[in-house]
């Protein structure tokens, strides 16, 4: 009880001394810039390929092949291509299990970390098979036989055989075993069914299977973020693939698949992005841009995904075939941006083709506000704080991208000087942080063993394990390790008499 009673009286000292001589507030005001920030998880991407790495030649690109790694001379700039944190890896099945139950890991540990070398993290995708050639493991085409096609046209096998729920819902299964939370595995993509893992003929599944297929993934990924493609425009109604799921989706209609800790936040994938003439799809009548887009995204249930997990897009052709096939305008392809920035596009896969330099002023405008964008507007603290006191401050804060972040990041705040360096995080959830203003106030405690003098304040978003800065913000004035200062502050011994 005794030493209950004398921290009583301390603390009570202490607040008198606060009560009686204030320090004055300081207001910081930030200035706005408006660079190109290269920042985890938004942007474009890499297809098959890392920053530093040559693009694709011409108009063409690859997929579904095992990458082929180019000499690396140290220079990460991706000549007509924007830098990027994100390296996009798709594979086929068939080189990924060999044979039954046999995995070769090597292929995704290598793109993993080398994606890390040059700075990036992987989006990874594997598909059951492609067009063409591109067929199933040859050792699963002898153990089912002959392609049936009488059903879908896109299915090169049936995957209401128990087979293929078992070998590849078995090679998701081992996937996520072993790379669930990789903390250099950005994402997943839900692939089941449909040439390149695009999920044509998704809605002709039965349920059972449909569910057993995508549990695959929500049961073995709990860590990394996943997405979904239910838009392929072949199903007359857009959200059979979500519906009966453990997947966090809701309807016009005021229907949903639930609530509760068993849901799932799960983005979703566009893979045609750009496609804005009827002429390709004459007989169905409609464009992706136009038509199917703005109206299935509702439909599917998945309208609201953004808000907890990351919507990412994928070019329809390429950049090049935009330009010189199909003729695109400065106005049509500020629509096609304008669109995606609508339905709130995180990251963006332009194949690794490049960027015709006539367009290079709008794909910078478009990643000024692809996914998140934070800037400090005002920050307020006081000119001094007492050791084993508080540190007040108010922050004022507008997310001017179309996105949040989807990463555990922290908010931290840091003083400092030439013998000591003090790090205090936040309580800030900036997975909160959704377009718009934010304001975020907080006290915290300077430890009571802290040098007394004078320190330089800082702030920054870190990471939770290393504290090390990770997002850049849209402010002037950076440190060489990616802190921005805000001001002076002093640190004081409390009177305690």
């Amino acid at each position: 009880m005794r030493k209950l009673y004398l921290a009583f009286i301390i603390f009570s000292l202490i607040g008198d001394v606060n009560a009686q001589e204030k320090p004055a507030t300081i207001k910081v005001y930030p200035k706005e810039i408006f660079d190109v920030l290269n920042n985890p998880g938004i942007g474009f991407t890499t297809f098959q390929r890392f920053n530093g790495d040559e693009l694709n030649p011409g108009s063409g690109w690859t997929e579904g092949e095992p990458i082929k790694y180019q000499e690396f001379d140290t220079t990460l700039i991706n000549k007509d291509h924007p830098q990027t944190t994100i390296a996009y890896f798709r594979i086929y099945w068939s080189y990924l299990e060999p044979k039954p139950g046999k995995y070769n890991w090597a292929l995704i540990d290598k793109a993993l970390r080398t994606a890390a070398e040059r700075g990036q993290t992987l989006m990874f995708r594997v598909a059951p098979y492609g067009e063409e050639d591109k067929d199933v493991p040859a050792w699963y085409r002898d153990m089912v036989g002959k392609e049936e096609t009488n059903t879908e046209k896109r299915w090169r096998v049936d995957p209401e055989n128990p087979k293929y729920l078992q070998y590849f819902g078995g090679l998701i299964k081992a996937l996520g075993k072993r790379y669930d939370g990789h903390p250099d595995l950005e994402s997943v993509d839900i692939s089941i069914v449909g040439f390149w893992g695009e999920g044509a003929g998704s809605h002709l599944l039965t349920d059972k299977t449909r569910i057993a297929l995508i549990n695959c993934y929500l049961d073995n990924f709990k860590k990394t973020n996943l997405h979904l493609q239910p838009l392929n425009g072949d199903a007359d109604d857009p959200g059979a693939l979500v519906k009966g799921t453990n997947i966090a989706a809701s309807w016009p209609n005021g229907y949903n698949n639930g609530t509760g800790p068993q849901m799932r936040y799960i983005g979703y994938r566009l893979d045609c992005l750009g496609d804005v003439t009827t002429e390709i799809w004459k007989k169905e009548g409609w464009s992706h841009m136009r038509d199917l887009y703005p109206r299935d995204i509702v439909r599917s249930g998945m309208g609201d995904a953004w808000k907890k997990a990351p919507v990412t897009m994928e070019i329809c052709w390429t950049f090049l075939q935009w330009l010189e096939k199909f003729q695109f305008d400065e106005e049509t392809v500020s629509y096609i941006f304008s669109e995606a920035l609508k339905w709130h596009i995180s990251s963006f896969n332009a194949k690794s083709s490049p960027v015709p330099q006539i367009w290079s002023p709008l794909v910078d405008k478009w990643l000024n506000k692809m996914g998140y964008r934070f800037v400090l507007r005002k920050f307020e603290y006081p000119s001094y704080v007492y050791r084993q006191g508080q540190l007040s401050f108010s922050s004022l804060w507008e997310n001017i991208g179309v996105a949040p972040i989807y990463k555990d990041y922290l908010f931290a705040v840091r003083i400092r000087n030439e013998r000591k360096t003090q790090i205090l995080p936040t309580t800030a959830n900036i997975r909160e942080w959704l377009p718009g203003d934010i304001v975020h106030d907080e006290n915290l405690y300077i430890p009571f063993d802290l040098e007394l003098g004078k320190y330089q304040l800082e702030i920054a978003i870190v990471s939770p394990v290393s504290y090390e800065s990770r997002v850049k913000l849209a402010i002037e004035d950076i440190t060489d390790d990616g802190w921005y200062p805000i001001g002076e502050i002093e640190v004081r011994e409390p009177d305690l008499q």
